[in-house]
């Protein structure tokens, strides 16, 4: 069992930046594909982003492609979303998810594709 939290959500402008946080409870994520996804109000969980285990690359929502993005530099117990120029429309809970590395394909995009999830925390976007 891996137990993820989230944080670093709140309240910010737009055109303002957030950074989130995930962190695995006693493990790192060495062997996990981890993403992030969100939900807005009255709309389904949605693909963010996510970064793979097997040489580190990093995939994007359209939406969101050029302004978020997942550092490098994390502790190994932890994955970032570096939140920038932020828009009304990215207000929404933010979900962190981790799916075991194994010899499979990585649907990244595919909420299905992971086992673990975190409770979210709400990123709200004022004008």
């Amino acid at each position: 069992q891996v137990q993820l939290l989230e944080s670093g959500g709140g309240l910010v402008q737009a055109g303002g930046s957030l950074r989130l946080s995930c962190a695995a409870a006693g493990r790192t994520f060495s062997n996990y594909n981890t993403a992030w996804f969100r939900q807005a109000p009255g709309k389904e969980r949605e693909f963010v982003a996510a970064i793979s285990r097997r040489g580190g690359r990093t995939y994007y929502a359209d939406s969101v492609k050029g302004r978020f993005a997942i550092p490098a530099d994390a502790p190994e117990n932890t994955v970032y979303l570096q939140m920038n120029s932020l828009k009304l429309e990215d207000t929404a809970v933010y979900y962190c998810a981790a799916d075991p590395v194994d010899n499979t394909p990585y649907y990244y995009t595919r909420e299905s594709e992971y086992d673990y999830w975190g409770q979210g925390t709400q990123v709200s976007v004022s004008s």
